[in-house]
């Protein structure tokens, strides 16, 4: 089961942070990054997969949430 919650927008990047349930009831927060490149016309895209691991779906999204602001941030 893999639960994508909706996108959104932060500093010109679309975040889509999902959780995917693990066989041993763990859940991995996954991250799928993207950003439009103005000098081509397909987006740029970065996904993290298994960034960590949490005893609910909900932590897992919120990590990754906050995982990829701080990695956007980290890219001024």
């Amino acid at each position: 089961m893999q639960n994508n919650k909706p996108v959104h927008q932060y500093n010109g990047y679309s975040i889509s942070p999902s959780a995917h349930r693990l066989p041993d009831g763990w859940f991995a927060a996954n991250l799928l990054l993207t950003r439009s490149d103005a000098r081509s016309a397909a987006p740029v895209a970065y996904k993290f997969d298994a960034l960590n691991y949490f005893d609910s779906e909900t932590q897992a999204v919120g990590h990754a949430t906050a995982w990829a602001r701080g990695w956007v941030d980290s890219r001024g």
